[in-house]
């Protein structure tokens, strides 16, 4: 099979800086202010030692500036949303760090941003920015983690203190897996039901001490430790139980719920629904940022494997004395290539997605914000299970070499593994992406029960997707002007590689909207039950479309040939394998041949040859600082090359 012409090199700075795309000068700059500063992580230490040298690290961090982009400029910072999200994408060799800069600033410091108002901003944004007051993010329970509206946690207001009683009723209410809590946090964003005059407005977040100057717990705070992880081990999670804990009126974040000294709730949204998602929505930005640090420790993981694979020989090639280099096997090709391809695709899809974050935050669009937050769960479901995929495949692909520690492998691996259910399990996440897709949205927000979406769909299904993204009138074009599906270079037309993923998309939706349909009160939980392997399955197809058409329009911004050339080829790899992937479904539903199949095999097959010269340069061009990249199977790589071709030439007989 003849593939499109790959050139024989390409310009790697030009690809790097389309890489680094509209924020290439926070890139840059916390690529410069991070160089000279020791942020090796600690995972040869025990668990005290690990905390103390992260938290050390944490105040490098803050001193740096390197986290000032995401807070207000009249506060010291830059105003930058989608700045301080990129920024942390910066940090993947070093993940506790990176979630310990991403509970204190991303989440504690931005519910407090936008949560709080002036008053809040005025007493405490300082001191967060500058790690003075260290925090913790305290949503989860033990008995509620992805149902946040029902978390059970309470703030009675007490009209006649002029204080909120923040209380854990039982042991389901405790807050759970709560990061800063078992050693460092002074202070806690608690959600909690709201009560005052005996009646429940709903999930409100309240600024409560934790600890004294001291470091000792406040009155009616009890911290427990959780002790080790899995990984992660840099960071103190820990468990908070609140017993009767007084806090001033003041303490609650106003910005959208307040109640008067004398107990009157006032809000400027009616309604305790879209209130709860409207308050939830401004949080959006801590999902984002973990598949963007998901995709920073799949890069460097791609590069370590990618680097070893490069020099690492094993049995020789027929007819010579030589070895074979372990990337030029199609089977490893195979494991590692199409992974990059999809980490490409994946990197463009989510500088599309911080890109709507930082110009539709706070813009006061209800609808392009729910838009905004069904393609964020969707993007962090992908990229975390990329992830976790992509990383046990390097460690593999490297062998015994990957499960030594020094190589970083076994730590990345260790560190991700609970990024596909930490800021939403990724399951529950599909779901809510599943929901969006139904075209149009009720007046108020519907809850995400299973006779809410069933009434919903029968009222008011069609079966196309609610939101396109910005390339959408290239990928029409692209689309009308495809060849003929029997055309035998078909597979390579990105055309045709667009109207197979928007036609599936299309025909799955339409499916899940004839399963739900017919669905009453009575039965509504057991069709939609039934239904979830459908549900999901939508859910996946919609992002995965979303992603393609995001790696189609950066091709499009790209105004060098050959790198254009390179990621056209990288965009191909990404597409066909996806088809090879889901390949039971486009037989079942004949969209393709057997025939066209094995034609979509041998092309990924090809396709890896053509880019096995590139790889090494490919995943460079990404930028992960080069104080990440510490494993000696990728740094000693060249050294090892010369090395083995030194020993090989003195003992070969013509030596």
């Amino acid at each position: 099979m003849d593939i499109p012409k790959t050139p024989s090199g390409f310009d790697a700075a030009e690809l790097s800086a389309l890489l680094d795309g509209r924020w290439a000068g926070v890139r840059a700059e916390v690529r410069e202010a991070l160089a000279g500063l020791d942020l090796s992580p600690g995972d040869d230490l025990d668990t005290e030692a690990h905390r103390a040298r992260t938290l050390e690290q944490l105040g490098m961090v803050a001193r740096s500036g390197a986290i000032d982009h995401g807070f207000p400029a009249e506060h010291g910072g830059r105003g930058d949303v989608g700045g301080s999200v990129v920024a942390l994408e910066m940090l993947p060799g070093n993940l506790s760090l990176m979630v310990k800069s991403g509970v204190q600033w991303g989440l504690f410091g931005g519910a407090v941003v936008a949560l709080g108002t002036e008053r809040h901003h005025e007493r405490y944004l300082h001191d967060i920015m500058r790690l003075e007051l260290p925090g913790c993010f305290a949503m989860t329970e033990s008995g509620h983690g992805s149902d946040v509206q029902r978390l059970r946690t309470t703030a009675t207001y007490d009209p006649d203190a002029g204080e909120f009683v923040v209380h854990t009723p039982h042991e389901a209410a405790r807050k759970e897996y709560i990061g800063n809590a078992a050693r460092d946090g002074r202070m806690a964003v608690v959600f909690a039901q709201l009560i005052t005059g005996g009646k429940g407005h709903g999930v409100h977040a309240l600024m409560v001490p934790l600890r004294d100057a001291e470091g000792r717990p406040m009155p009616g705070v009890h911290i427990e430790d959780t002790g080790r992880k899995a990984g992660l081990n840099g960071v103190d999670n820990g468990r908070i139980t609140f017993d009767r804990v007084r806090v001033p009126r003041e303490a609650l974040l106003n910005r959208y719920g307040d109640v008067e000294p004398d107990g009157t709730y006032r809000s400027p949204i009616a309604g305790a629904n879209k209130r709860f998602f409207t308050m939830l929505g401004t949080l959006i930005r801590g999902r984002i940022a973990v598949s963007g640090t998901a995709g920073g420790a799949t890069k460097l993981a791609l590069e370590i494997a990618l680097r070893y694979g490069d020099t690492r020989r094993q049995f020789p090639r027929p007819g010579t004395d030589e070895e074979a280099v372990l990337l030029d096997y199609r089977g490893h090709q195979r494991k590692l290539l199409p992974a990059l391809a999809r980490t490409f695709a994946l990197h463009f899809a989510q500088e599309d997605l911080v890109s709507t974050l930082h110009d539709v935050q706070g813009g006061g669009d209800e609808r392009a914000q729910r838009a905004l937050e069904s393609r964020a769960a969707g993007i962090k479901a992908l990229s975390t299970w990329h992830a976790t995929a992509t990383i046990q495949a390097c460690r593999e692909a490297c062998g015994g070499a990957g499960y030594i520690a020094e190589n970083q492998l076994a730590g990345l691996k260790a560190d991700t593994d609970v990024f596909t259910t930490f800021e939403g399990d990724n399951t529950v996440l599909l779901q809510l992406v599943a929901k969006g897709l139904l075209t149009g949205y009720k007046d108020q927000f519907g809850d995400l029960s299973p006779l809410g979406m069933v009434r919903f769909v029968a009222d008011r299904f069609v079966g196309a997707v609610a939101e396109r993204t910005a390339a959408r009138s290239l990928v029409q074009r692209l689309i009308a002007a495809a060849p003929g599906k029997d055309d035998e270079d078909v597979i390579f037309d990105r055309g045709w590689q667009l109207a197979m993923f928007d036609d599936r998309e299309k025909h799955v939706l339409d499916g899940l909207g004839r399963r739900l349909r017919g669905a009453g009160s009575d039965d509504a939980f057991e069709v939609f039950n039934n239904a979830q392997d459908h549900v999901l399955h939508a859910a996946r197809v919609h992002v995965e479309r979303s992603v393609l058409e995001s790696f189609v329009a950066a091709i499009d911004r790209c105004r060098d040939r050959d790198v254009a050339a390179v990621l056209e080829r990288l965009c191909d790899l990404f597409a066909l394998s996806a088809i090879e992937q889901d390949r039971g479904w486009f037989l079942e539903h004949e969209r393709i041949t057997p025939r066209r199949s094995k034609s979509i095999t041998a092309a990924v097959n090809a396709l890896c040859g053509a880019l096995r010269p590139h790889a090494v340069e490919l995943v460079t061009a990404f930028g992960v600082p080069r104080q990440w990249l510490t494993a000696p199977i990728a740094t000693g790589a060249e050294e090892r090359r010369q090395r083995e071709m030194r020993e090989h030439d003195t003992a070969s007989p013509t030596g």
